[in-house]
């Protein structure tokens, strides 16, 4: 079958499972990212055959060999995304679509064949389907999702790879804050930079994330969450956090984020902040925004919160931004009832709780 159009997952349960007792001890507190559960997705690619051997088998190490592509010329692209508990009982993800999309766009920026958006979204629901027991129950409880796909032909020669391995593994996880939501201090990198135009800083690949954290550890020498770059021409317009989308919060209400122009990653969780701040009759602007703007709002009273916005943390209230220049704090402190406001409307449609105005809410069981 060519280009993965009609595949059926062949289902393969795990015949060693984890025990209902050591699981629900693993989820009392899953933390994030640390545990996993008991299936993974996977399909194969290679040139004129497309997708095949489409599977749900038992999680397991994955057998490569030492001149895989990927190892050396780093052709790898992942995604993530949540399925969480409804009030009913049932099972949602949050915009699976748009991640789908999202998928096919930095596979196509790094030269891989793209998935088609039906057999990305029923890898999700068969994991989901099979390790439905895994999601925690608790208030923030959810099962995040790490579809992604790398190069898997074995060569050594830079072109684009001829084989490819895609997979879904599925990871239980509590609250990204153990103790609550609290604003984090920024490190405005002086010498790093996320990503130049023509480069791959739209593309959710590895090696985006794998160059910064030198900038990250920096951060943290400074006493710094997170580091926020600068632009790579200039080094004055904010692009993005390590992992996150910024957004400003001015005296009137306006919401201003930096521009999609190639190099931030266009977050799922930053257009659906735009559109849900939008449909409240709020203005958002999409426009360069310099660290001295920013400064100076803060000073005056202009800019009266910042946030950070992704699929891990879904809103995070910025309350300082340190830089050679000294430091700076947000007008509120970063305790906005803006960014809260927001934060808990979109919780609230992803968890089934309140309207979901733009159908963005995707039924799995």
């Amino acid at each position: 079958m060519s280009g993965g159009d009609n595949l059926e997952f062949e289902i393969r349960p795990n015949p060693a499972p984890v025990s209902d007792a050591d699981r629900a001890a693993l989820l009392a507190n899953p933390g994030f990212g640390r545990i996993f559960t008991d299936h993974m997705a996977t399909i194969r690619y290679a040139d004129g055959k497309g997708w095949y051997e489409p599977r749900i088998e038992a999680r397991a190490p994955i057998p490569m060999d030492p001149a895989s592509a990927v190892l050396h010329y780093a052709q790898e692209i992942f995604e993530g995304l949540k399925a969480y508990t409804l009030p009913d009982g049932g099972v949602a993800m949050f915009r699976p679509d748009a991640n789908a999309n999202r998928f096919n766009q930095s596979a196509q920026r790094m030269a891989m064949p793209q998935l088609p958006v039906e057999t990305f979204l029923q890898s999700l629901h068969e994991i989901i389907s099979i390790d439905r027991n895994w999601i925690p129950q608790g208030e923030e409880g959810s099962l995040y999702l790490r579809p992604f796909a790398y190069a898997s032909e074995v060569f050594l020669g830079v072109r684009p790879a001829t084989e490819y391995l895609y997979l879904v593994i599925a990871s239980p996880v509590g609250p990204y804050f153990s103790g609550g939501v609290k604003p984090v201090t920024l490190w405005a990198s002086p010498d790093y930079t996320r990503a130049a135009p023509g480069g791959t800083g739209a593309a959710k690949c590895g090696g985006n994330y794998a160059a910064g954290l030198s900038a990250q550890a920096e951060a943290a020498e400074h006493g710094c969450d997170q580091v926020v770059y600068l632009d790579a021409v200039e080094r004055k317009y904010i692009d993005e956090l390590g992992g996150m989308n910024v957004f400003l919060v001015l005296d009137d209400g306006t919401l201003v984020t930096p521009p999609l122009t190639g190099t931030i990653l266009p977050g799922i969780t930053r257009d659906s902040v735009i559109k849900l701040a939008e449909r409240a009759g709020r203005r958002v602007e999409e426009r360069p925004i310099s660290l001295d703007e920013w400064r100076e709002g803060a000073a005056s009273g202009r800019v009266r919160e910042a946030f950070a916005c992704g699929t891990a943390a879904v809103i995070t209230p910025i309350g300082v931004i340190k830089s050679e220049d000294g430091e700076f704090t947000v007008a509120d402190g970063g305790s906005g009832e803006v960014t809260m406001g927001i934060r808990k409307q979109l919780v609230d449609i992803q968890r089934g709780r309140a309207e979901d105005p733009f159908g963005w809410v995707h039924r799995v069981l």
